[in-house]
């Protein structure tokens, strides 16, 4: 079939714009993708607008107000390795306010050992992939003598993946570990201990190549990869206020309180962008939005098989907030076994907390108790902390919230790969950017920035700009 602008379906469609000097693109789309993309362009001399419908920029990563203090969503962390998100936040200077720990120190308690013999650490050593792990997972208490050395053979066969072979995305990583010798123990106390942080899916539900890809460049690349970094100030202090002063420094348009409700290709090649009482003109858009919204916008023909993004599942997680009278955690972070606790954070500087301590649960994989009332989870997570962190026995609890995000991240689940769209569309001058897209990453910080950069690239080939101002890591994320 052939569409109104020229193309036909089934064939590969390269956008030959010739170049203007008044190129305009909308960007559609305020999350870490957008923000990304409009920065990437702008950079490259483009004239960009970018349009938020909320009252903030940062997607699914932001801060609201509660009281006196200022609240995260929820607790966001990346890696080392992820050198998209920290150029980003080169880039809008938030660099110093999102500092990586020095090297990987992880506190992981066990209730169900004995008092006194509950903490084991994940952390490494200044020695060459993979020595720097070696004396942490020896000396492991949470692991039996096999388990530690069957947890080595396994790695090592990781390590040996082609993270370029798709048939790793329809498989599943549970049963690969279970076929190299991981027991349930070893896959609860250290395989999903990282698996569930990362990918927001437990081993059996995620696919082999998304889990590879998270152990391989984490663990396996470079000794530092896995240090872990995260904010000292609200997110909104970085993915907001930092952000738009950054587009507004780079010339960006920024309108937020504006949603686009439809697209269309005028009859100049290029774009009409709707939003309520206007129609934008762009010579490119880049759609910046969650999978499901992209598939209410995308005109027809700009996707082979647009049904596959309804086809990407959604997975939640759960924040639960407590601030207590004092102080009851000692380390900035932790996480458990033995527990339904998963990963608590102390958020007390960050928030403006003067007095007492404000601790924030990040609870992945969270489906079955998503919608469970603030009461229940109440009573089910506060005797769990106090059997997790001794001093809060005596404390008062000032405040207990939680923030629910029901569609927090794409489910990684096996053969997500093959529906996940490139930057690219079938219609000129219109891409895709988003977490969700063909980065080869899951659904992190990361992948978001990646993605923009991505749509940034694309567009700035089409109209005939150079890519040479686009960060190092384009290459590798394309």
């Amino acid at each position: 079939m052939t569409h109104a602008d020229g193309t036909r379906d089934g064939g590969e469609v390269t956008d030959v714009s010739a170049p203007r000097p008044g190129a305009h693109t909308v960007v559609v789309g305020g999350g870490l993708a957008g923000v990304t993309s409009a920065l990437a362009l702008a950079d490259a001399g483009v004239r960009v607008t970018l349009l938020e419908g909320r009252p903030r920029l940062g997607g699914l990563a932001f801060s609201f107000r509660r009281g006196d203090l200022t609240v995260d969503n929820g607790q966001h962390v990346y890696l080392r390795c992820c050198t998209a998100y920290r150029w980003f936040l080169d880039r809008i200077g938030g660099a110093g306010l999102a500092p990586v720990q020095d090297r990987l120190d992880v506190p992981v308690l066990d209730l169900a050992r004995p008092e006194g013999r509950r903490l084991g650490r994940l952390r490494r050593d200044p020695l060459p992939v993979p020595l720097h792990l070696g004396r942490s997972l020896a000396t492991y208490p949470h692991l039996s003598l096999a388990e530690r050395a069957g947890v080595g053979r396994a790695a090592l066969a990781l390590k040996g993946l082609d993270l370029a072979d798709p048939s790793l995305d329809d498989r599943d990583f549970g049963s690969w570990l279970a076929e190299h010798g991981q027991s349930p123990r070893a896959v609860e106390a250290l395989w999903d201990l990282v698996g569930v942080a990362t990918l927001n899916a437990v081993a059996g539900d995620a696919s082999l190549g998304l889990a590879a890809m998270v152990f391989k460049t984490g663990l396996l690349s470079d000794p530092g990869a896995a240090d872990i970094g995260w904010a000292r100030v609200p997110l909104g202090e970085l993915h907001d206020r930092l952000a738009r002063k950054a587009l507004d420094s780079a010339g960006v348009r920024t309108e937020v309180r504006t949603r686009v409700t439809a697209l269309h290709r005028d009859g100049g090649g290029g774009w009409g962008v709707h939003i309520p009482g206007e129609t934008l003109h762009a010579d490119s858009v880049v759609l910046a939005v969650p999978q499901r919204e992209a598939y209410d916008l995308l005109p027809d023909g700009a996707l082979d098989a647009p049904e596959n993004l309804l086809e990407i599942g959604t997975a939640s997680i759960l924040n639960i907030h407590v601030v207590y009278d004092r102080q009851v955690l000692a380390a900035p972070f932790l996480t458990a076994l033995g527990t339904p606790v998963q990963w608590v954070f102390d958020r007390t500087e960050a928030s403006g907390l003067k007095e007492g301590q404000y601790l924030a649960l990040s609870q992945s994989t969270a489906q079955h108790e998503i919608d469970e009332p603030v009461a229940t989870l109440r009573e089910r997570y506060l005797p769990e902390l106090e059997r997790l962190l001794p001093r809060s026995r005596g404390a008062e609890v000032k405040d207990f919230f939680v923030t629910r995000e029901r569609t927090a991240t794409f489910a990684p689940a096996p053969g997500v790969g093959r529906l996940r769209p490139g930057a690219r569309t079938k219609a000129p001058g219109l891409y895709l950017a988003g977490a969700w897209t063909a980065t080869g990453w899951p659904a992190t910080m990361e992948s978001a920035v990646r993605s923009g950069v991505g749509a940034a690239g694309a567009a700035l080939g089409a109209l005939g700009r150079s890519r040479g101002l686009l960060p190092d890591f384009f290459e590798e994320a394309a």
